[in-house]
């Protein structure tokens, strides 16, 4: 019951600090999917950029992506860093799309939460944090995300062991929260203001931060 009421008292402490964060910012669901894809190891403004390349060029779509060639996509998403790479795992999922789906992401999210998690998890490419990205923010299902910054300020905070495991502390919050799409939403979003603004991974401004009330190990 602590752990319940730290979290709940934690959301609202950091709703009334930062208010909300509109998050995930993206005009329709397929370009969520692409965003939770190339933003892996890099910042978020490095990932406009090459989303903005994408709708420059018309591709923001599963059709024409699927037809697009390897090479012009890795050129095209540059920006994100590991671009080649990258290329490879947009790729992937958008053939996977195509062979499982006629490239219908609808039909995709039909899925209930945890056969849609294991199906994206299939796909080479997307791991956990990618696949409960989609799942939240693209098919709008209630799947908490868990990030670094997530890992980072339940730690200092005393809430996990060093050595907790991304599914774990994902069930720590879906355990402790109702399962509402918006409030994981907005949850996740508040985590990662925090973490990038107090909750440094250098140099964290503990007495800054709106959860400097919380029992903190830092």
């Amino acid at each position: 019951m602590y752990t319940v009421k730290v979290l709940k008292e934690t959301y609202q402490k950091l709703l009334s600090h930062f208010d909300k964060q509109h998050w995930w910012p993206a005009r329709t669901p397929f370009e969520v999917v692409i965003g939770a894809i190339l933003t892996q190891n890099t910042n978020w403004s490095n990932v406009e950029k090459a989303i903005n390349n994408l709708k420059t060029e018309g591709l923001l779509t599963p059709e024409k992506l699927y037809r697009c060639e390897l090479s012009h996509l890795a050129n095209l998403i540059k920006p994100s860093g590991y671009f080649n790479i990258k290329a490879k795992r947009v790729k992937s999922f958008i053939n996977w799309l195509f062979e499982n789906y006629d490239g219908k992401l609808e039909s995709l999210f039909d899925k209930e939460i945890t056969a849609l998690r294991e199906e994206l998890l299939s796909v080479r490419g997307i791991g956990h944090e990618t696949a409960d990205s989609i799942i939240l923010y693209a098919a709008k299902k209630p799947s908490f995300v868990v990030d670094a910054y997530t890992y980072r300020i339940m730690f200092r905070h005393q809430l996990i062991a060093e050595d907790t495991t991304y599914d774990e502390l994902k069930a720590l919050f879906e355990d402790s929260l109702e399962p509402d799409t918006k409030l994981f939403n907005e949850y996740h979003a508040l985590l990662v203001k925090v973490g990038k603004t107090y909750c440094k991974k250098k140099n964290p401004l503990c007495s800054q931060c709106p959860l400097n009330s919380l029992p903190h190990s830092v």
